[in-house]
Parts: C-alpha cells; structure tokens; sequence
C-alpha cells in the first residue's frame, strides 16, 4: 500500500507524508533535518573520501600507538629470561598480565610472516603466551573458589605451562616438559613432573589433531617425516665422527654465544643505536629487516642461501638421507623456476658453488644475520634458528664424510653408506642443545622425526657440545639476562672457585634496621618515614637483640596512623603495644648463621626462591644477606678484585 501524501497548508512545495504533517513537534524535527542537510552539504564540500581516510589514519594511529605502548612494556623478545626471573622468585610487574596477550599474538604473527626473511621462530613466545594463560586462568581459579593466593601452586602452574609451550610447537610432549625442567629452573619438584605431563600431552595431542582436521594429515603423525635406514642406520666407526661433530657445534656454540651477547650489549649501550632503540623502534626494526631481505632476495644473495624455502622446508630438506654430493658429482641438475616440493634438496645446489659451497655459505651469513636479528624488538623465537642452524652444520659434516666415503665405511666385513641426514639430526640437537644449555634437545630430535635409531650417537654428541659450551660460555638465555641487567641470582659454576671456603660472615650486610618491642612509638615513626624497607627485623629488646620475627612496613603504617585506643596514665606507647593491638607479626622460620658457607646459603636461595634471610648468631641478629651481597661475592670470587 502507497503511503498518504499531502501539502503543507499554505504552501506550494513538495508533497510530504502525513506521517510528518500528523507527528509531534514538526517544526522542531525539520529543524534538525534542515541543519543536518546543511552540514552534510559543508562538510562533504571537498569531498567525502577525504574524511574517511582521516578517520582510518586516526584509528591507525590509535592502534599503533596502543601496540607500541604494549610492545614497549612486555611483549618484545623471546620471554624465556623473563619468566626464569619470575620463577626464580621475583616479581616483573604487568609482565603476566592477560592484557598482552593480544599484542603478543599480533605481533608474533606479523614475525612469522617474514618467514625465512628475517629466520626467527615462536617457540619463545608460546612459552610466554601459554605461562601468561595459566597465571589468569590461576587468578579465575582463586577467585571462584575463594581461596587466597598461593604462591606455591602459582609456580606449579606456570612451570607446567611452560612445558605447555613448547610442546604445542613440535608436538613433542616428553622433550617439552624436560626442557622446561632445565631451562626454567635450576630446582625442579617432582610434584610438578605429572602435571607438566598431563598438560604437555593434551597440547601435543589437540596440535596434532587440528593437523587431521585441517585435512593437513590423514592421521596423527610426526612434524619432519624421515626414512632413516633402521637395520644400519650407522656403523660403529662413524660415532666417532658424531662426537667430533658434537666437539665442533660446543666449539661453533661458544662463538656464538659470545658475539650475539656482546652485540647485544653493544646495541644497549651504543649512544646512537640505544637512542634509535629508545625512540624509533619501528624504524630499528625496518632497517635491520631491509638489510636482511636484500641479503635473503632469491633471485640475488639468497639464490646462495636456499631462501626460497621456508623454516620447516629447511628442515625437511637437512634431514633427507641421500647424499647430495654424491647426487651431484656426475651430473649437474638445473635449478628450478619455481619451489619444487619433492625435491627441495635443489634448492641448496648451486654448480658453481656446489653443496659445500652453498652450505659453508649460509652458515657463514646466517652466524651474523641471526646475531643481528636478535637485536629487532619484535616477538619472536630463538630456539628454531639455532635448531637449523646446527642442522646445516651436520649436514656439511655428513656430506664431507659421504663424499669421503663414497662406498661407504666398512665394519665387520659389511659395507653401508653414509646418511648425511642422521648428521644433520644430530648437529640440530647438539648445537641448539649447546646454545641452551639443555640436554633434552636430543629426546626433541626424536619426537620431531619419530625415528629413534641414532639415539645413542645423537646423545652423544650432544653431551660432547654441552660439555664444552657450559664451560666456556652462559647459555643464550642466562647471557640475555645478564645484558638485560634482570634480577636474577647467578650459578656458581666449577669448583675452582672455592665458594665453600667463603662464608656469610664475610660478605653480610651489617647495618642492619632492627626494631625492639621496646622501643617508643615516636622513634618506630621516624624508623618508618627515615627508611623504604619493606620489612623490619623485630627484636625482643634493645639490649638482647634476640630475633623473634619481622613486621611489615605497611602494617606498621597502618597501626601507627590507626585511632591510638586510651591508655592508662603514665603508660609508655611503645611497639609492644602496636603489636599487642592486632599488628601482625611474621615469625622467621629460616635464618642463617656468620658461618654458613656461600655455597650453602646460594643453595638456599636457589631452592626456597629467597629474597633476603636474617644472620643471627646466637640468637641475636647480626646482619642479613639479600641477593645483592650473594651476587657481589660470587662476582668476587669468579672475577677476583686487582690488589689495591
């Protein structure tokens, strides 16, 4: 049906509808219609597109602004040195909260995105994302049950979370809690160890089977399929070149080590590079990504550098078990146009440069390129890098040997070939293992190809690389916190040091703030407002000095500007009676003695995740020690001061 129409009275214009003509307040709405008009005529003037793109470049901006604000505060790097710190016992504000998480994912998908460009991976962030997750998901638990917080079960959370991360990576639920257990901390409770396990195995398990219901895998299988030779899969000769191989990724982990640590270092305190850092991250990160995509360009450096291929295609095609040298030695096959998925081992052949020359190559550039890349404040991984890097090293390794032996090597009468492969597997466990510090790299190794027959070659050449790194160098993570300057206490590595002939004695903190039950109520006000403690040593009297427990600053603030209740006349205000009043008293339930050795009380600390502890000495309290004393006696002892 048409709508009524009809004119105004007294007017000759437009026909309008009786809805308007009958509505409340006609004037007054076509007042406000007419100044709309008018508006959209001025304001759409020079152009309507104009304010649309004005209002796009505003919320661009607002989101930029809000990303760098997040990425300023928590989500830049790996999180690895962070959360050791958090485990260790200190408290990094906002450094958990679930707030981060969106600019955490955001920015670890645009990382990704580069792909081989810049070469970083995500195993560091997940363990970041997945700890961060736990501590809300912990938080909601709190509150809906009621219960306070324990920070206990907080630790247990986040070590099993920790686990979490890494095995949703590489499906690999065993290596994933191991490597949290010697990564994370330096103690580890076996009360933690099924928890890790449950959670681990249900992550690996849901990444899988995502993989089959994308239709990616018609079942639930490994990440980097082999086919290793089982009856031989080595001959007893050849261990020895997987220990030599193990020798030389400790020597190459040192190297490295050392010069991303004091590049690192060099970024931070470089007066150019530090205020770049400081005020442009954007163009930080744009300049060193320029410089690494004009190196990794296929048609150009990058031909050199198989940086066609993709971080797991590098892998796919290190692990393959056919020598290319050998390949490659009576014939010279051409390069493909385009990424051929069957034979990806072409693209790391070059017939000029041939595959020793194409994997000497990379190694040499990619040695600094991940050193610089490291630098970019961005969320990222640095376990995966090494993990290849370490790969092509065997591969080199395996081919030299393959090519050495082209027949193979001949042991008890029977003769098999070389699989370059099995090196690659083994150079990827030892020197990622070597960088981190773990031995649980070879058990990934394993759980990433789902073939275990070079267990024992593997294992070995892992703890020959371990053996050399952990003496020469800190691992990459301990390395970033000491650059970082995080509050984390340090190892006390080798004997040599003597850390048992050094006591507390000799290194406590003797001015020391106590307070007496005795002591008036004017002086604990000008004790409290004179110094930042928070907290106080209590001490029965002012004569005794006998420790009976510490009070916090905050309750003592609290007491003290509380309503004073009436006191009987000629009474004495004093601590007692704050105390007495509802004040609360924390007893000291661990306390050390001038005597303790500094490996004793660095053992102390390590397992209990101790800020300070109280030195008493007969009861009475004589000095305290707090991780700045233990890290500056350990400085001393590994770095002795030059005799005045």
């Amino acid at each position: 049906m048409e709508e009524l129409v009809g004119l105004r009275e007294g007017s000759s214009g437009s026909p309008v509808s009786l809805r308007e003509l009958w509505g409340p307040c006609p004037r007054i709405r076509r007042g406000i219609r007419g100044g709309l008009e008018w508006l959209k005529q001025t304001l759409f003037r020079v152009g309507e597109d104009w304010y649309f793109l004005m209002t796009l470049g505003v919320l661009m901006a607002l989101i930029s602004y809000t990303m760098n604000f997040a990425i300023e505060r928590v989500v830049q790097g790996s999180g690895i040195p962070e959360l050791k710190t958090i485990l260790s016992g200190v408290v990094l504000e906002d450094y958990l909260d679930i707030k981060n998480f969106g600019a955490k994912v955001a920015g670890l998908t645009c990382t990704l995105a580069a792909g081989s460009t810049i070469f970083l991976g995500k195993v560091g962030p997940f363990v970041h994302l997945s700890v961060m997750m736990a501590a809300y998901l912990g938080r909601v638990h709190t509150k809906a049950i009621g219960e306070s917080e324990n920070k206990s079960k907080q630790n247990e959370m986040l070590v099993a979370a920790a686990a979490v991360g890494v095995a949703t990576v590489f499906a690999a639920p065993f290596s994933g809690v191991l490597f949290s257990i010697e990564v994370m901390s330096s103690h580890f409770s076996v009360w933690d160890y099924w928890r890790g396990f449950f959670a681990a195995t249900c992550g690996a398990f849901m990444f899988r089977l995502l993989a089959v219901f994308n239709s990616e895998q018609e079942t639930i299988t490994f990440l980097y399929k082999t086919s290793f030779r089982v009856e031989v899969p080595f001959d007893l000769p050849e261990i020895f070149f997987f220990v030599a191989l193990g020798a030389i990724c400790g020597v190459l982990s040192c190297a490295y080590l050392f010069c991303q640590r004091t590049f690192l270092g060099f970024v931070k305190t470089n007066r150019v590079l530090s205020k770049l850092l400081a005020t442009s991250k954007p163009l930080y990160s744009a300049l060193v990504a320029l410089v690494l995509a004009s190196i990794t360009y296929p048609p150009g450096v990058g031909r050199f550098l198989a940086s066609r291929l993709s971080m797991n295609e590098h892998l796919d095609s290190l692990f393959d078990n056919h020598s290319w040298a050998l390949r490659t030695r009576n014939s010279s096959p051409p390069w493909p146009e385009e990424l051929d998925p069957q034979n990806l081992w072409l693209e790391w052949y070059h017939p000029r440069f041939t595959i020793f020359g194409t994997l000497a190559f990379f190694l040499v550039m990619k040695f600094w390129m991940l050193i610089l890349a490291t630098t970019i404040p961005i969320p990222a991984g640095y376990f995966m890098p090494v993990f290849i890097f370490g790969a092509a090293i065997g591969r080199l390794i395996g081919e030299a040997i393959a090519f050495a032996f082209p027949e193979g090597i001949v042991a008890g009468g029977v003769t098999n070939p070389i699989m370059p492969g099995g090196y690659a597997l083994a150079g990827a466990a030892a020197f990622s293992g070597a960088v981190t510090h773990t031995i649980s790299t070879a058990l990934l190794a394993f759980e990433l190809t789902g073939q275990i027959v070079h267990a024992l070659p593997v294992l070995m050449a892992v703890l020959a690389a371990n053996a050399i790194a952990q003496s020469c160098q800190p691992s990459f993570y301990d390395g970033t916190i000491i650059v970082k300057k995080l509050p984390y206490l340090p190892w006390i590595r080798g004997r040599k040091i003597s850390s048992h002939r050094v006591i507390v004695g000799h290194f406590m903190n003797c001015t020391i703030t106590t307070l007496a039950k005795d002591t008036p109520l004017d002086e604990v006000a000008r004790v409290v407002t004179s110094t930042d403690l928070a907290t106080y040593f209590l001490v029965e009297s002012t004569e005794s000095q006998i420790l009976v427990g510490t009070v916090g600053r905050v309750h003592l603030v609290q007491a003290l500007q509380a309503e004073p209740p009436s006191w009987a006349p000629g009474h004495r205000q004093c601590l007692q009676d704050l105390l007495a009043g509802g004040c609360p008293l924390e007893p000291v339930t661990l306390q050390l003695s001038p005597e303790t050795s500094l490996h004793q009380a660095h053992n102390l600390f390590e397992l209990l995740n101790l800020q300070s502890l109280p030195v008493t000495s007969l009861g009475r309290a004589v000095g305290s020690v707090s991780w700045v004393e233990l890290t500056k006696a350990i400085s001393n002892l590994t770095n002795p001061p030059a005799p005045k």
